[in-house]
């Protein structure tokens, strides 16, 4: 079974994205065991722990955005598991850069282009594959 934290300061942030990708979005996959996350504190620790294989993060979510969280956790947990950002602006899709996220989909969420993201992030971590985007430096040398 594959764990996915949900993290969004909103409920029906958190039931839409369990309602678009449903407990088995792929039949190689195993089923998915949602954890619905609606603080930091918690987010952290669940993720510290080792208690995650995906996380999905409300970009706007108050009072800590999840772009933000992605890029503490990247840079403070050493086996992070992927995360995946909800943007609500496409102008906000670069930031995903900056907070080291692995995926970014559109919010309010499109169910299929959500689950075909998950499916993507959870097939590359149970191969073992590195799915963290290299940083890049942009400041001219």
């Amino acid at each position: 079974m594959s764990t996915v934290l949900v993290y969004a300061s909103k409920p029906d942030v958190r039931e839409r994205v369990l309602a678009a990708v449903g407990r088995r979005p792929a039949a190689d996959l195993d089923e998915i065991e949602f954890v619905e996350v609606a603080d930091a504190e918690t987010l952290i620790d669940a993720v510290d722990h080792g208690e995650a294989d995906l996380c999905i993060l409300d970009a706007e979510a108050t009072p800590s955005g999840g772009m933000g969280l992605s890029r503490q956790l990247k840079n403070e947990v050493a086996d992070c598991p992927p995360t995946l950002l909800l943007v609500a602006r496409r102008d906000d899709r670069w930031l995903a850069t900056w907070s080291q996220a692995d995926g970014v989909v559109g919010h309010p969420v499109d169910p299929g282009t959500l689950t075909d993201e998950v499916v993507r992030l959870l097939r590359a971590r149970s191969a073992g594959t590195v799915v963290r985007r290299p940083v890049v430096n942009t400041r001219a040398h």
